[in-house]
């Protein structure tokens, strides 16, 4: 079967693209930021406490990295990480496992999902486990060197 990769950071929402015998494999990494009006002590107590910043619309980072498969980055830390969702949008009440990916672009698995991970927040960097189903290049166009991706260009404006 055919492999192709649909990037995630092109999109402005969801989209189904259905190919003939083609696995169709979300890419990019995208962030997911809360309203400035969420910002509350508990986010607060989460920076603090346990490093895990959450990102809002006033401190956007800027991302330096391109994921296969899709990752939503809801965090990030002070040594330079990222905490995101792998191949889901950023829901802690989904299964989607959560990752992190260092400053050396390197992924590990922190929790099989969401409620797992709030669960054992405290020690979120002892349970971190290097994750082999995540290739993070350093941008898109290093992907595409050896992916095939889907061109939207035609259909895009459409949207």
């Amino acid at each position: 079967m055919r492999k192709i990769y649909l990037d995630r950071t092109a999109l402005p929402g969801a989209i189904i693209v259905n190919l003939e015998d083609t696995e169709i494999i979300s890419a990019g990494t995208t962030i997911y930021s809360m309203g400035v009006h969420d910002r509350n002590e508990e986010y607060q107590r989460y920076a603090n406490d346990y490093d895990i910043q959450f990102i809002f619309d006033d401190d956007i980072p800027r991302l330096e990295f391109f994921t296969v498969p899709h990752v939503d980055i809801m965090a990030q830390d002070s040594k330079g990480g990222f905490i995101g969702t792998v191949d889901h949008q950023c829901d802690l009440e989904s299964n989607a496992p959560i990752c992190y990916i260092n400053k050396e672009l390197e992924s590990f698995k922190i929790s099989e999902n969401g409620k797992d991970f709030l669960s054992k927040v405290e020690s979120w960097q002892d349970n971190m486990k290097p994750y082999d189903k995540i290739t993070v290049y350093r941008s898109k166009a290093e992907a595409e060197t050896e992916l095939e991706f889907i061109d939207l260009s035609d259909i895009l404006p459409l949207l």
